[in-house]
Formats: C-alpha cells, sequence, structure tokens
C-alpha cells in the first residue's frame, strides 16, 4: 500500500475479481447526452466513418482535454474500464478496489486524424513507466492503459509501444509498463458522473496533471 496525494492509502496490485466491489446492475448516475466543447453524442453508436480506443493515462481530467483538442477527434469522454466492478462510481475507483483504470473514450475521423496519431499523442502526453500511478496521482486508478477496437490498431499499440521505449531508454526512462489489450477482453467502458465529463472546460482552472516526458514518439517507418 501507498498514500496518494491526500494521504489515503492505496493497494499497489490489482484487486483480484473474487475481492472487488460488488457494483450495480445499471449506471448510479445521470450523464449528459452531449459533449459540453464539441456537441456530439456522449455516447451511443460511432457515427458513420469514425473509429474508437480507449487510452489510460492517469487523471483522466488532463488526459481528455488532449483528444477534445485533437483535430479529427469528433468526441470525447471519460470513465472506468479494465477491471470488474459493474456500472462503478468515481469513489468506488478511486479505492482501488474496482481494478477499473480512469480512461478517456476517443471517436475519431481516421480520415483526419490517424489511429497512429492518436496513439502518438497518448504515449507523449504522460509517462508510461511508472506502473501504478503518474506522478503525485498514486494507484491501480491511474495506470497506463490502451484498450483496442481493431486489430490494426492491436498492431499499431505494440508497434509504438516498442519504438516508444527505445526512445524512453535512450533517455534513461525505466520500460514501459501500459497494459495493451483488446477492448472486448478489457470489458465495458462504463461512463463517470457528469461533473468529470469535459472537466477542464467546466473548470479551466482546474487540476490538470498531465506528465509528458518530454520524449518524441517518432512516427513508425512504412
Amino acid at each position: 500500500m501507498l498514500e496518494n496525494l491526500f494521504g489515503r492509502r492505496v493497494p499497489t496490485t490489482l484487486v483480484s475479481p473474487a475481492d472487488a466491489l460488488p457494483g450495480r446492475a445499471e449506471r448510479a448516475f445521470p450523464v449528459p447526452p452531449t459533449h459540453a466543447v464539441l456537441g456530439t453524442p456522449l455516447e451511443g453508436p460511432l457515427p458513420d466513418g469514425t473509429r474508437e480506443i480507449f487510452v489510460g493515462l492517469g487523471c483522466f481530467w488532463g488526459a481528455e482535454k488532449l483528444f477534445w483538442q485533437l483535430p479529427g477527434v469528433v468526441s470525447t469522454s471519460v470513465g472506468y474500464m479494465g477491471g470488474t466492478t459493474p456500472h462503478p462510481t468515481y469513489e468506488e475507483t478511486c479505492t482501488g478496489m474496482t481494478g477499473h483504470t480512469e480512461t478517456v473514450r476517443v471517436v475519431f475521423d481516421p480520415t483526419v486524424v490517424s489511429d497512429e496519431a492518436v496513439l502518438r499523442t497518448f504515449w507523449e502526453n504522460h509517462d508510461p513507466t511508472q506502473g501504478f500511478r503518474q506522478g503525485n496521482d498514486v494507484g491501480t486508478q491511474y495506470r497506463s492503459a490502451i484498450f483496442t477496437t481493431t486489430p490494426e490498431q492491436a498492431d499499431l499499440a505494440a508497434r509504438t509501444r516498442e519504438a516508444f521505449g527505445t526512445s524512453l531508454a535512450e533517455r534513461g526512462f525505466e520500460p514501459i509498463t501500459t497494459e495493451v489489450r483488446p477492448a472486448a477482453e478489457a470489458g465495458p467502458f462504463y461512463l463517470a458522473e457528469a461533473d468529470h465529463q469535459q472537466y477542464l472546460h467546466k473548470v479551466p482552472h482546474g487540476y490538470c496533471p498531465v506528465h509528458a516526458t518530454g520524449v518524441r514518439c517518432e512516427p513508425l517507418a512504412g
């Protein structure tokens, strides 16, 4: 166990499914229908011609803003993914007893921004070597993760991870700890509460912990 920024003791290993919180059969809170910045649907079927990917890179407030500002991104939302507890709350996820990591769903137009460009934004804007933390944010809910939705994304995630890992090693960083697996295997993406959606649009000077390493993720060859 370690202490987080608020002095709370948090687990430093993933909770087992048997020990995870039980959760509930349906979402315990309402969420807005549309994105507060982009005006697009927050959930529901993907718009025609778009793709989605799910990424965890620490506290999802600052992470989401990175992606809604990226040209070609149609919608973003924040939530919980990769764990066991069905329909968790923010408070439950922060205990480390749901198994989820704070996650951003990125819906994008691949004719404007490529899967690789979205992944490069992910790698360059956090430290993927820290395990169950990002800076002062400590706990399994802050782990780095990519949950892919196509075989091509899975291939690109593996290749960019290898290439970026080499660049990080050359700068003295430890090996990458990022979890990479298909979204279908990681389990459902559970939307977070309304206050967390587009948080930095609603609270412009709010907490924004983006822990970039300063290392560039070079475009893949070929």
